[in-house]
């Protein structure tokens, strides 16, 4: 049985407990990091250099960390066809979109998250929220004009290049009431809640 090291709040252990979930492996998941602690510890650094989750252990002792290539690497493993596209094409548009939630959805809702959920209301940083809305908003505008073109990131099929995007519009869409009306992404987002591994893995947990 493989284990998943990281706690259930994390948006990047959400995105590996999904992709388990739509493979349906069996496995156990092992609350670390945030609250519980111990991701600094010298055990949990000689699996995972960078003290982060979540972290994959298989059954013989084989670790690999960064959550997009945990995802990447479980559906090639398993040939998870629903997972990984079978077009070259494809799966780089898959990927690629993988890259852009690390590289531009991230950096813009991060802030914003911090400020509202982890952070009491009497130290908000309210300026700064308001600029990660902006720039969140700004981000998932160039998801919608991309969804415009087919159902999912990558083409027509749900693929691992929606799993990233979609853990953070979860957090986009209940950080940011007031959003404006982008009818390609909610589209594309009723689709992904209607999906069980999302319902129990990211929808169902409470952001923390």
């Amino acid at each position: 049985m493989i284990k998943i090291w990281g706690r259930n709040t994390s948006a990047n252990v959400q995105k590996v407990m999904w992709a388990v979930g739509e493979i349906g492996l069996d496995h156990e998941r092992i609350d670390i990091g945030g609250p519980f602690g111990k991701n600094r510890e010298p055990a949990y650094l000689a699996m995972n250099p960078n003290g982060l989750v979540p972290t994959l252990e298989e059954e013989d002792g084989f670790l690999l960390w960064e959550s997009n290539s945990i995802v990447r690497y479980l559906a090639a493993k398993h040939r998870a066809t629903a997972l990984e596209p079978a077009d070259l094409r494809t799966r780089a548009r898959a990927s690629a979109w993988m890259d852009w939630q690390l590289s531009v959805l991230a950096p813009a809702i991060t802030p914003g998250f911090i400020g509202l959920i982890r952070t009491p209301p009497e130290k908000r940083n309210h300026a700064a929220i308001e600029e990660s809305k902006k720039k969140t908003i700004a981000a998932i505008a160039i998801l919608d004009a991309e969804l415009a073109k087919h159902a999912y990131v990558a083409g027509d099929g749900f693929s691992y290049g929606d799993i990233p995007a979609a853990v953070m519009a979860n957090r986009y869409r209940q950080i940011v009431p007031e959003r404006p009306p982008l009818p390609n992404f909610e589209r594309w987002y009723a689709a992904i809640a209607a999906r069980p591994a999302f319902r129990d893995q990211v929808a169902a947990v409470k952001l923390a």
